[in-house]
């Protein structure tokens, strides 16, 4: 049995779930998400107010969908509840961040033009420094994939580091060309 899986994903008060069919919605003080949960695999709630995740068999699918939809389930609780946000830095001379309002950022990242990067629904900007800001939203999945594109803008180059990058994040550095 899968370890993550059979464990029961706690419902805080305050948090609504609505189990229809294989349709998941949890809506919380932050906002609603919603989930198509695969076909073999079953969600229910337990006697104690708790969401306990099921698989019908062994199968090799059946096992693989286990866990991740628990995880899944928990992810959906834990963003309408306290919400995700991912911190980034950029690092480089003349390289900065601006803020063009909750939802916009203008980058300034070595090219000969601006960066202008929306963000998508339910996704916002909040920018402490210069060089620093964090992508914020309920969805685990999404502020992920926008702070990896932005990410893509200018990867960290692993001659002088220089690009954006996660907070923490180390690179490793190469050590260029033998001098004279």
């Amino acid at each position: 049995m899968s370890r993550i899986g059979r464990l029961p994903v706690p419902v805080p008060s305050g948090v609504e779930v609505t189990l229809d069919g294989q349709n998941v919605q949890v809506k919380g003080p932050k906002g609603t998400l919603y989930h198509t949960v695969a076909t073999p695999i079953t969600v229910a709630r337990a006697d104690n107010g708790e969401i306990e995740v099921s698989r019908p068999d062994d199968e090799r699918v059946s096992r693989s969908l286990h866990g991740l939809t628990r995880t899944l389930v928990a992810n959906m609780v834990a963003g309408v509840t306290a919400g995700y946000e991912k911190k980034l830095e950029i690092r480089g001379v003349g390289y900065r961040v601006v803020a063009k309002g909750p939802a916009q950022l203008e980058f300034a990242l070595g090219y000969s033009h601006p960066v202008h990067v929306t963000a998508p629904e339910g996704i916002t900007f909040n920018v402490e420094a210069p060089t620093r800001f964090s992508v914020i939203g309920i969805d685990k999945q999404q502020v992920g994939e926008v702070a990896a594109n932005i990410r893509k803008l200018r990867k960290p180059e692993p001659y002088k580091g220089k690009g954006v990058r996660y907070v923490g994040e180390h690179v490793r550095m190469k050590a260029g060309k033998a001098g004279k």
